[in-house]
């Protein structure tokens, strides 16, 4: 489903160049639960950028699909996120002055979805993540825990080809995070592939394999004993 060879990312200041993702290659299989660790500044978020399509790389292949999309224009990129890719943030990323409904419905109004299915699909989702009695609350009324669930029904009301969360659980207590994992767990369980950065071997244990980064390169790859 997703494939990357020597892939690069250079970023240019004006006297050093930083390689924070140095010739990697991954295979991601359809219906896969990846966690991508290593510690802070080993290029994570910058390869779960190139991956998700909010950035492009410096060098090398990323195959999304059948397309090779290493070189798409952010135009490009984004028309082939919408509907193929949900995303999950630490800090959330809802939208203080939407209610949680409106919150979902977002992704579902930039790909212009009739109003009627946009509300069915909603529903469902609301409903999925068992928020669906705070449809009309706002963000700040919520718990984190909750905050979070919304997040989540939001990254998938499109039916999304794959999901990538980027701390999911950072910004939750241990219980929230737990139910979080859960919810993650689930979802992939009914074939949804996750890609999952995390700093937590808890978390990690959740997911079918464990790519380990170092200075932006892939250090070792190993299968959780449960699979």
């Amino acid at each position: 489903m997703i494939k990357v060879k020597e892939l690069q990312k250079v970023y240019v200041g004006e006297e050093i160049e930083t390689s924070a993702v140095d010739k990697i290659d991954i295979d991601i299989q359809k219906g896969e639960f990846i966690a991508i660790m290593g510690p802070s500044g080993c290029g994570k978020s910058s390869l779960l950028n190139i991956l998700g399509l909010l950035d492009s790389p410096s060098g090398g292949e990323y195959w999304f699909g059948q397309d090779e999309v290493s070189s798409y224009s952010e135009k490009e990129r984004s028309k082939l996120r919408k509907g193929s890719v949900g995303f999950i943030f630490q800090s959330f990323n809802l939208i203080d002055e939407l209610t949680v409904f409106e919150n979902v419905e977002l992704p579902l109004l930039y790909m212009r979805v009739p109003k009627e299915e946009r509300k069915q699909k909603v529903e469902e989702a609301l409903e999925r993540m068992n928020i669906m009695h705070r449809r009309n609350h706002f963000p700040q009324q919520l718990s984190g825990g909750q905050q979070q669930r919304v997040a989540i029904a939001r990254a998938i009301v499109a039916d999304p080809d794959v999901i990538f969360a980027d701390e999911p659980t950072g910004n939750l207590d241990s219980s929230n995070g737990e139910e979080v994992m859960r919810l993650l767990e689930e979802l992939n369980e009914q074939g949804t592939t996750i890609v999952m950065v995390t700093h937590s071997p808890r978390d990690a244990q959740f997911a079918n394999r464990v790519i380990n980064l170092f200075d932006g390169k892939v250090v070792t790859e190993t299968v959780n004993a449960q699979f």
